[in-house]
């Protein structure tokens, strides 16, 4: 935080009162610089804090009001005026100028020479650079934590975050690696003109696009000399020196991480299929492996389960590109489906993947999401996950907080309590006839013979027949609504013993 004038007026043995331009009390002082000159402009930047005897003011209130006028016009941050050199006391004119201009004018004793103004100046720019340089240090050590923990989406998140910007890494084939912060839709528009990557000049690391008000710092990313993408960042405003370091630093992490060898992500993904297979199967897994892969022991997960992804290898390959680019996560295939397991505060990010991995795959899928849950309890949200799934049916997506009734009766259950409810359809198994389809068929029909036997493609006939066949079996009355609930319910039990726990392994 940058010295003012106001904290020049409290800073102690310095006994300096604020005269006139009450307004500009809050400017920034970039440097002190004592000068007699009655014109002093054309050795100043903006931003000083001016200091003087009077010796050049001027003689009249006319020509003190222009010289104020000269320092303002410069961008100067204030006027210390000595009194009791050669002022006793500071003129009308500086006084009116100063606070029509809103420029803050100090009066300095006899007592305070100007260079003690200036060292408490120096030491605070001093002090404030060595806070700026802290600051970056603190960000760069946070940069490299979201890179072991989160990859390049873990960079570019944290780095959109510390510059309140827009950023996005594409590669050298225009696709999109990562993206975050505000407006990086504007920017990923942006970089898809060849013209705004491939134009900076040769020999140089990046270039500044100007977007509308704001600024666009694209740079290359590098590494072993082949270029390997674009690194852009878009903020309101000019980068500061700190911020430039810090994307430079951003910049290196990303090379690197774009570099990796294929053996070292082959190497990875193995590990990450491993552990995943581990927690999945309730043998746990090390608490810094977890955090390896981003994950805290102690946080809350969600689980999204894909269905219907065809050939697994290709589906895995795909799936986990696209998840990288969330943040972290673990994954491994069950069966025919893909179990991906991220930190709960990715839900609303992982579950609006489903769209983009089916049109990446070029197939429907099925899915669900489960509610958040304790790493610990990771098969809990697998199963809420596989309910979610089986109870929309293929190809659709559901999210188990969607469920309503059917998610509070059956979402928690054991396989034992499972059984318990799916047990009145006993009678029904191991029968010539695929009876508890047709049972099935029949309920979902809500009772109408003729569109359960349609969904059957069999006869009206035939389904009749079955259904007396069901309802001596069973001793049940199927016009009973309270009959056909709880058959609904052991019909739904059944589907999910099978689907969610003897396709994991868990019966």
């Amino acid at each position: 935080m940058a010295i003012t004038p106001r904290d020049l007026l409290k800073a102690k043995g310095l006994g300096l009162s604020l005269a006139a331009g009450s307004k500009g009390g809050n400017r920034h002082i970039t440097w002190a610089h004592a000068i007699e000159l009655a014109d002093p402009t054309p050795y100043l930047s903006g931003g000083e804090l001016v200091m003087t005897t009077g010796i050049n003011i001027g003689i009249d209130e006319a020509a003190q009001f222009e010289y104020v006028s000269r320092l303002s016009s410069a961008g100067v941050a204030a006027l210390a005026v000595d009194t009791g050199t050669t002022l006793p006391d500071i003129p009308a004119g500086i006084l009116a100028a100063g606070d029509a201009f809103g420029l803050p004018v100090l009066k300095v004793p006899q007592s305070t020479p100007f260079i003690a103004i200036t060292r408490v100046v120096i030491d605070e720019l001093k002090a404030d650079e060595l806070r700026s340089v802290q600051e970056v240090v603190d960000q760069q050590e946070v940069l490299a934590r979201a890179t072991l923990r989160g990859g390049i989406p873990g960079v570019v998140t944290t780095l959109a975050d510390c510059l309140s910007a827009g950023v996005v890494v594409v590669g050298v084939d225009g696709r999109v690696l990562a993206a975050g912060g505000a407006e990086h839709d504007r920017v990923i528009t942006l970089m898809a003109d060849p013209a705004q990557t491939t134009g900076s000049s040769r020999g140089h690391a990046g270039r500044v696009i100007a977007d509308g008000e704001a600024f666009v710092v694209v740079q290359s990313l590098r590494a072993a000399q082949a270029l390997r993408g674009y690194l852009a960042v878009r903020t309101a405003a000019p980068l500061s020196n700190s911020g430039r370091l810090l994307v430079a630093h951003a910049v290196a992490l990303v090379s690197i991480a774009v570099e990796k060898p294929a053996r070292v992500v082959d190497a990875e993904h193995r590990l990450r299929t491993a552990v995943t297979r581990n927690l999945l199967s309730d043998g746990g897994a090390e608490r810094g492996v977890l955090r390896y892969f981003g994950f805290d022991p102690a946080g809350e997960i969600v689980v999204l389960l894909l269905t219907g992804v065809g050939p697994v290898l290709a589906a895995e390959h795909h799936v986990g590109r696209l998840v990288a680019h969330v943040g972290p996560y673990l994954m491994a295939s069950q069966g025919e489906d893909i179990v991906i397991v991220v930190p709960a505060g990715n839900k609303r990010r992982i579950s609006s993947l489903h769209g983009e991995l089916a049109k990446g795959l070029h197939r429907d899928l099925g899915g669900g999401l489960s509610q958040p849950a304790r790493l610990a309890n990771v098969a809990v949200a697998v199963a809420q996950a596989r309910i979610a799934a089986t109870a929309s049916g293929y190809p659709k997506f559901t999210e188990f907080n969607q469920l309503g009734p059917y998610g509070v009766l059956l979402g928690s259950r054991t396989p034992a309590e499972l059984r318990i409810l799916a047990g009145p359809l006993e009678p029904l198994i191991g029968q010539r006839d695929d009876l508890v389809d047709t049972l099935t068929a029949f309920l979902e029909h809500n009772g109408h013979v003729e569109a359960a036997a349609a969904d059957l493609q069999i006869h009206r006939h035939t389904m009749r027949n079955r259904m007396q066949r069901i309802g001596q079996l069973l001793r049940d009355d199927l016009t009973s609504a309270d009959i056909r609930a709880q058959l609904w319910l052991a019909t739904k039990a059944k589907n999910l013993l099978a689907a969610v726990y003897e396709d994991a392994g868990q019966i």
